[in-house]
């Protein structure tokens, strides 16, 4: 009897300290801070950007039945010029013009002025600046109704000769937010393409 009421009155903490147990064993089912494989992906905004070689999907492209606007394989070095991005999920939509041109926008209230911001921001200008070229490639529009905001970031990217460092980057800064500048001046002359 003095044994099944110790139980009825131990039975809610050692609930309690097992439901505590479970939940900070977290997502990926450790509780000493080690991660499993599948947390040590990247999820951060350059680890999810398609390469300009990627064949993008976009929903709506009314090209073909299946949405897709190319034959779905990156470039054998799975980077375009090495650019500084990963392959888009299969299947993962690219954002469109007017989406990736918001984000872009917000750079503007960005820059090198705050100490150690600066390769956070010169990264994001790239990211942003690639992602606007993809959608753009890949607009129902058709990328000859982009061909100059295209050219001008394919020019950037070109000028980088495939060294994206932070010295290479902050070197040239100015290409970067000059080619964010005309883009942008670019595209406030054809609003439909952004609201």
């Amino acid at each position: 009897m003095n044994t099944a009421r110790t139980v009825r009155r131990l039975a809610p903490i050692l609930l309690a300290a097992s439901l505590l147990t479970a939940c900070s064993a977290g997502h990926d089912g450790t509780s000493d801070g080690a991660s499993s494989p599948a947390a040590d992906v990247s999820t951060s905004p350059a680890a999810v950007h398609a390469p300009a070689s990627a064949a993008p999907i976009v929903a709506g492209d009314s090209d073909s039945g299946s949405g897709a606007t190319g034959s779905g394989s990156p470039s054998s070095s799975g980077t375009a010029a090495g650019y500084p991005t990963t392959e888009r999920a299969p299947g993962a939509l690219v954002p469109a013009v007017r989406d990736s041109f918001a984000v872009l926008q917000a750079t503007y209230n960005d820059g090198c002025t705050t100490p150690g911001n600066c390769e956070y921001f010169l990264n994001r200008l790239v990211s942003n600046l690639d992602d606007l070229y993809d959608s753009m490639k890949a607009s129902p529009e058709g990328d000859g109704h982009f061909a100059a905001p295209i050219a001008r970031i394919r020019a950037m990217q070109q000028a980088f000769k495939g060294d994206f460092s932070f010295p290479n980057l902050k070197q040239h800064k100015q290409l970067l937010t000059t080619t964010r500048d005309k883009v942008n001046t670019w595209m406030q002359g054809h609003p439909e393409d952004y609201r």
